[in-house]
């Protein structure tokens, strides 16, 4: 895990891009808009140095439809299409090796590694380790890179930067200092923050409505989880999923969160086609504003085998739906 107390230091990470001859860049299985926009902004502007680069996510098989519209132009490429050997391997939004799943086996033929990411639980895999726990983001991460670097965020940078930031900070429902300063900055681009908002955010396939009406009548609150913190949660069954993606899975953590009488919120995901393999997906909250009180539920996460942030976290489980919420109460405590 990456300590907090250590300076986030900039330069061992620039002079590896600077130096690059080829570059492979990964993002995470299952991936968000913060792990593909901040893989694809360095790609764009690695490409624009005439660097040959790769972007790639092990699982699923396809670009989540909500993210078809960051401009890769042909830098996203499937797995196998992966160099098995490349002068630097990056990785984008990795709080470990294992969320890379089936491309983990790329790091062995980088000559170097680098990894970029903003989880308080990342376990510093790669040879060189920018990671800043006080970030927003990865994208904002990667923009302080870009600026350390000399190179200019054009439209094309901007607009993949901008997704991973209104992703990843809920509509800039989370920020930090500067995180609005950034925004302004990429929007001065001339990008649409309005439409990648609205096709990242709030553009839902119709099955989605019935989805969500089956998982949300699964719903319970356990309102003396932590010591009164409560806990509210769901299961999203196999059968509920149909032929949906796995963004609109994710979005269901979002709506349980909601929940007044609960400062936790737990959404348990069958997997598609594994019996008995679940993932959750973990959110808090303070109690209240300007009160710092709430569950750290990476630390809940990493127990149970996953990571993630303070407020935001997940881990794989496996058993019944019993075995797992019994588990992640004996973690709550």
């Amino acid at each position: 895990m990456i300590s907090t107390d250590e300076p986030v230091e900039l330069g061992p990470a620039v002079r590896a891009l600077d130096a690059a001859r080829s570059v492979t860049i990964l993002c995470h299985v299952q991936p968000d808009a913060d792990t593909v926009g901040s893989g694809l902004a360095l790609a764009h502007v690695l490409r624009r140095r005439g660097v040959p680069v790769w972007v790639s996510f092990a699982e699923p098989a396809e670009l989540p439809v909500s993210m078809r519209s960051l401009p890769a132009a042909g830098l996203l490429v499937p797995p196998a299409e992966v160099p098995a050997t490349v002068d630097l391997l990056v990785t984008v939004d990795c709080g470990s090796a294992g969320r890379l799943g089936a491309l983990a086996d790329r790091l062995a033929g980088a000559a170097t590694t680098l990894v970029i990411d903003h989880h308080r639980s990342n376990t510093g895999f790669g040879a060189i380790n920018l990671v800043d726990p006080d970030a927003e983001s990865t994208a904002g991460v990667v923009a302080r890179v870009l600026d350390a670097w000399g190179e200019p965020i054009d439209a094309a940078v901007a607009h993949c930067l901008y997704a991973g930031l209104v992703t990843d900070t809920g509509s800039f429902r989370w920020v930090r200092p500067g995180t609005h300063g950034l925004a302004e900055r990429l929007l001065r681009t001339g990008i649409d923050g309005a439409e990648i908002s609205r096709t990242l955010l709030d553009t839902h396939p119709f099955g989605w409505l019935p989805m969500l009406a089956a998982v949300l009548g699964s719903a319970r609150l356990a309102p003396d989880v932590a010591g009164g913190v409560g806990l509210a949660y769901a299961y999203v069954r196999r059968a509920d999923v149909g032929g949906l993606g796995a963004e609109e899975v994710e979005s269901v953590i979002d709506i349980v969160r909601t929940s007044a009488e609960a400062g936790i919120a737990a959404v348990f995901k069958e997997h598609r086609t594994v019996d008995g393999r679940w993932t959750v997906s973990l959110r808090s909250r303070n109690s209240g504003p300007g009160v710092h009180d709430g569950v750290d539920v990476s630390a809940v996460a990493t127990a149970l085998g996953g990571g993630g942030h303070r407020f935001a976290a997940g881990y794989t489980a496996h058993g019944t739906p019993d075995d797992i919420l019994a588990a992640l109460l004996a973690a709550l405590g």
